[in-house]
């Protein structure tokens, strides 16, 4: 593949990803992403095969799977491997934020497209879950519903970009992203239960 293919197979996803992220995989048409793109309607079927194979390749492309590499990870104890979910989801969220907010959408709106969601999603959550367990079951977690708790702390790491739609009752200081990850931390592990030893 030449890198003149290459750099119209990224100009396509690279549009996809906005117009999906600001107007819904529904409402964006080929027509859209091919003009935000600058490239040929035929295109995003020779490339893709249609839109919803242009869908499937932003998750393909955009999705972080490194979170879930090492052998390590395995052997991770629950407070360590709580805190690596929670650097990483964070940062992920702030480099790609068109694509959670498409991740967003897609949950919440029972999507057709769940199914391919899920595939790449569900081994990142299925983790969190293990790691709420573990903790618990070793006593340094106290909560008292697996399944409510375990939704309560991915919505607090995943949904906390909607900001915009409560800006006029927030300070709109321009915080340091440490110090909204140290926040969010300190929030989920005081949740949950979790005393730090001193």
């Amino acid at each position: 593949m030449g890198s003149e293919e290459n750099d119209v197979k990224l100009r396509i996803l690279q549009a996809a990803k906005k117009l999906f992220a600001q107007q819904g995989f529904n409402a964006t048409t080929v027509r859209q992403i091919c003009e935000e793109a600058g490239a040929n309607v035929s295109l995003v079927s020779y490339y893709f095969g249609g839109k919803d194979k242009v869908f499937e390749a932003l998750f393909k492309e955009y999705f972080s799977h490194d979170i879930l590499d090492g052998d390590e990870l395995s052997r991770m104890e629950a407070v360590s491997g709580l805190k690596l979910l929670i650097r990483e989801i964070t940062a992920y969220g702030q480099r790609e934020p068109e694509i959670v907010s498409l991740l967003q959408q897609e949950i919440v709106l029972q999507s057709p497209r769940m199914d391919k969601i899920q595939e790449l999603t569900l081994p990142i959550w299925t983790l969190l879950r293990d790691w709420l367990k573990l903790g618990r079951e070793q006593g340094v977690f106290h909560f008292r519903s697996l399944d409510h708790t375990f939704i309560s702390v991915l919505g607090s790491i995943l949904f906390h970009n909607k900001t915009f739609y409560f800006k006029q009752l927030l300070d709109n200081n321009e915080e340091d992203p440490n110090w909204f990850l140290e926040d969010l931390t300190r929030f989920i592990f005081q949740a949950i239960g979790y005393e730090e030893q001193g």
